[in-house]
């Protein structure tokens, strides 16, 4: 998807006078910032607390020479290692009572993931939701096995889009059930994401529960919908909607605007400790963007914020941002203790950033 975005804003940008900065292709650390390096367009984190390791998102191209996968980092040793697709162990069969029964089986080596929740199930188990790209447009269901000494995915069921849906983010729902953001069409992608650009709706979000069709949320629709959080009790939306530089929150049940907030691009949405959220902004001007679209080698360097909002009252604080090394193009952030873990949608890191007493302190007032 990165690269339909990337087509659109090259016509936009065509005539953009300002210069696109290079690729940052050392690994080196740049005062609180580290980057562990080793990935391919980790897209989205999510903890697993107990074994203490990040599932990471690495996006691929469907059908291109770097295919997609989901990894593991562990967070002690900052390594990488792979969770699946795993190489000679083969998928089971769709389980009952995990994803659609019409799913036709595992994606196994086409998957193309990108945005990730992991929530625990009605049954007990915990599961991670991962939108894929390859083979299929799909919500891939994972078990997960937290372990201490031996983390691992299995693959469990799918949910397949409805036809035109270029899907982006996903969000666990208590019932079982999940939300998934519609960005734009799948079948004319570049003519969707150009009326995005002028403000235009190209999707909403998605419900999906068991045993029903997946359904628009009348009410949702917006210029390219990214990331998505729900409440706890999931009743409640917190939508990024890229293309119009705003954070909105809806009634879910309704599809009514409860609140909006203008951040710039607003990627992938966190919770973080302490019920505050998580929210990656783009800063960049759209040749820089467009130029990360296509980037092969080393890291996507524009200017990203991590932002931190309050849902209570939708006061939002920068809590880092960068531009340039260590790393450039932000997408997702996930904070573990005083550590913030933050991925790409263009490069080959996951950069570690040890906060401030400043910042933590707007982490946990109240």
């Amino acid at each position: 998807m990165r690269r339909v975005l990337a087509g659109a804003l090259a016509l936009l940008a065509a005539g953009a006078c300002s210069r696109a900065r290079a690729p940052i292709t050392d690994c080196a650390p740049s005062k609180d910032a580290h980057p562990i390096c080793g990935f391919h367009n980790p897209e989205d984190l999510a903890l697993l607390p107990a074994a203490h390791v990040l599932v990471v998102s690495e996006m691929g191209v469907p059908d291109g020479p770097h295919p997609g996968s989901l990894s593991f980092l562990a967070l002690e040793s900052e390594s990488r290692s792979p969770a699946y697709p795993l190489p000679g162990v083969p998928d089971a069969p769709p389980r009952a009572g995990w994803g659609d029964p019409a799913c036709p089986g595992a994606p196994g080596d086409k998957l193309s993931p990108h945005g990730l929740d992991l929530a625990r199930r009605p049954d007990g188990a915990l599961e991670l939701l991962v939108v894929n790209h390859g083979g299929r447009e799909s919500v891939e269901l994972f078990e997960v096995s937290d372990s201490p000494k031996a983390p691992a995915l299995a693959w469990r069921g799918c949910v397949l889009a409805p036809d035109d849906a270029l899907l982006n983010d996903v969000a666990a729902l208590p019932d079982g059930g999940f939300v998934t953001t519609h960005f734009a069409s799948r079948a004319h992608p570049l003519r969707s994401v150009l009326w995005g650009l002028l403000r235009g709706s190209t999707g909403a979000v998605l419900e999906w529960h068991p045993g029903a069709a997946m359904r628009a949320i009348p009410g949702t629709e917006a210029p390219a919908p990214n990331g998505i959080a729900v409440s706890p009790d999931g009743e409640t939306l917190f939508v990024d909607e890229y293309l119009a530089d705003e954070l909105r929150e809806f009634e879910r049940r309704t599809g009514r605007l409860l609140a909006k907030l203008q951040i710039a691009s607003p990627d992938n949405v966190n919770w973080a400790p302490g019920g505050k959220l998580l929210v990656a902004s783009h800063n960049a001007p759209l040749n820089e963007i467009m130029a990360c679209g296509g980037l092969e080698h080393g890291q996507c360097p524009f200017h990203f914020s991590i932002v931190l909002l309050d849902p209570r009252d939708m006061k939002d604080y920068a809590l880092y941002e960068n531009v340039g090394p260590p790393m450039g193009g932000g997408t997702s952030a996930l904070l573990v203790d005083d550590q913030l873990y933050v991925g790409s949608f263009a490069g080959d890191r996951v950069l570690r950033v040890a906060l401030q007493s400043w910042a933590m302190k707007l982490v946990a007032s109240p």
